[in-house]
């Protein structure tokens, strides 16, 4: 009998087993089904479909999005034809970079020149290609290229001191994006007329200087100042916007070159929250701007020392040849005295945001680093006033940093040379703009309570920068949400390099107490005659200010 029952109970187990099992294989097989259907929809994925899913800002840093073709047939090939493209574009290469290192060479250099110059063995590897969109009457394609190379380059330099030296260029590692433009299309073979080629963009360019049997930093200044001309001839020579054209086809192709298409005027006004470098004391910030990094185009603002809310108001001009793809980069350095200034922060601008003949205000927030998007960390902000003039639209507006507006009758005669002194016109380069500013403080809203029963007293005071000329409003008490409506006129010698700071504080009965202040340039105003503006007060928790400025032009007769 227990045989009987210890076999159906086996059977039973046996078959009980065999169930689960098939379950077990049947929901794992339901499983690999459903994970092969998900791969295969990734695999489908375009893109446009995975940044749908997910935005950009949750992609970690290492995750980007190439529309870029792999080149590795043009690899082969180059690394196969490398040693005849060496022989050819050696000699080229030296001839075309000596004139530029000679125009930037050191002052500590009495002469700079190449006595080899050979791109070595190996050949530079090109990791994609792209062709641009950009609506002109030709191609436009970027080659994204890698180059750890072994060139044999020798500097012959010859010291003021008479001193010469070979100087060895090694190590060099670049890595950039080159753009090739064909164009003008034309209906006969090769189908273009001209290839312009630039460096579009320099990722990295990192070398070596080494004297041939010593040591470059036994002569003090040598080695910074080499490297600081090796960067700006490459930057002069070939970096886009400047680009090389080469005539394929018989023509004139002159409108491809490299052209100035308008200015920009900059105004550096201020930084608020800049970050504090300094153990005793503030940081003593300065700020340089350029749009080509070049010695000669970049411009530098004076130093405001112990501060870290400085004001500049400082003036700047600028060429633009390429508004399109250029942009303004402002770096604010913390003063050192002696020693290498401090980066505290930098922040870029494309110019294609700029409105031609419209000023544009702006605050821009400062980053560690250009190339590093997600910088969290609070580094201040700076304050631009920009205004973009193209060429050949002056009857569409007017250029207010140019000598014919709004010119005295002293400023004409010095232009078209009918003072005694004939030269004095061409001597006079700063404009000068005078009139009559009249400010009306309309009102204030969403003020900051500063007193102990939640309201305030306030009262604005008015001041021109240059001449430290006051108005004050009346005071209004406990109101968080004042009206004045009080006019005040300023006598401005100097509009374009003046400006307006509105300082609106609480009033006790033993002082004052400040809440906050908007700062104010004068080209708009001179540009435009009149306008109404809600400013946001800086340095406090809320508020508002709404004012009127109106500019009459106050031509000044003097005799000569």
């Amino acid at each position: 009998m227990s045989f009987v029952g210890g076999m159906v109970l086996g059977v039973v187990v046996g078959i009980s087993l065999i169930v689960v099992f098939v379950k077990s294989e049947n929901a794992r097989s339901a499983r690999r089904s459903a994970l092969a259907t998900t791969i295969a929809a990734f695999a489908r994925m375009t893109v446009e479909d995975s940044k749908k899913l997910l935005p950009p800002e949750f992609y970690p840093s290492w995750v980007v999005f190439s529309q870029r073709q792999k080149l590795t047939w043009l690899n082969t090939h180059l690394t196969k034809i490398w040693p005849y493209v060496d022989e050819a574009a050696s000699e080229l290469i030296k001839a075309n970079l000596e004139p530029v290192l000679e125009q930037y060479r050191p002052i500590v250099l009495s002469s700079l020149s190449f006595s080899k110059f050979t791109l070595g063995t190996v050949a530079p590897q090109f990791t994609g290609v792209s062709i641009i969109e950009d609506n002109c009457e030709g191609i436009t394609m970027e080659l994204e290229m890698n180059w750890d190379g072994n060139p044999s380059i020798i500097l012959d330099i010859k010291t003021r001191l008479g001193v010469g030296l070979p100087v060895q260029v090694k190590n060099i590692a670049f890595t950039g994006v080159f753009r090739l433009i064909f164009k003008p299309l034309v209906p006969e073979f090769p189908c273009f007329g001209a290839v312009s080629f630039s460096l579009r963009q320099k990722k990295q360019m990192d070398f070596t200087l080494k004297v041939v049997g010593g040591d470059i930093s036994a002569i003090p200044g040598v080695a910074d100042a080499l490297e600081s001309t090796i960067r700006d001839a490459v930057e002069d020579s070939i970096t886009w916007p400047v680009r090389k054209v080469i005539p394929i086809l018989p023509g004139d192709y002159s409108d491809l070159e490299l052209k100035p298409v308008g200015i920009l005027e900059v105004k550096l006004v201020q930084a608020q929250g800049l970050t504090n470098k300094d153990i005793i004391g503030k940081s003593d910030p300065f700020a340089e701007l350029f749009i080509r990094p070049l010695r000669n185009r970049t411009k530098t603002s004076k130093v405001i020392n112990n501060d870290l809310n400085p004001i500049w108001n400082e003036h700047f001009e600028f060429v633009v040849e390429d508004v399109s793809t250029q942009h303004l980069t402002v770096k604010v350095y913390d003063d050192e005295g002696l020693q290498a200034a401090e980066l505290l922060g930098c922040a870029q601008l494309q110019l294609n945001a700029l409105e031609p003949g419209k000023v544009k205000d702006v605050w821009i927030k400062l980053v560690k680093d250009l190339d590093i998007q997600r910088d969290k960390k609070d580094r201040g902000k700076v304050h631009l006033e920009l205004l973009y003039c193209p060429y050949g639209m002056d009857n569409a507006f007017t250029n207010p940093f140019t000598s014919n507006f709004t010119m005295t009758s002293l400023e004409k005669a010095l232009k078209s040379g009918d003072t005694e002194n004939g030269d004095l016109g061409t001597k006079k380069k700063t404009v000068i703009i005078r009139g009559v500013l009249s400010v009306t403080v309309i009102s204030a809203e969403d003020l900051p309570a500063t007193d102990l029963l939640g309201k305030s007293d306030p009262f604005v005071v008015l001041t021109m920068k240059k001449t430290g000329m006051k108005n004050s409003t009346r005071v209004v008490n406990e109101n968080l949400n004042p009206v004045w409506n009080q006019t005040f006129d300023f006598v401005v010698e100097d509009g374009l390099h003046d400006m307006l700071i509105a300082e609106v504080y609480d009033h006790d009965t033993f002082g004052k107490e400040y809440i906050g202040r908007c700062i104010m340039t004068l080209t708009r105003v001179i540009l435009e005659g009149e306008y109404k503006e809600c400013f946001v007060l800086d340095g406090a928790k809320s508020g508002k200010l709404h004012l009127n400025l109106k500019w009459m032009a106050q031509p000044i007769y003097r005799d000569t």
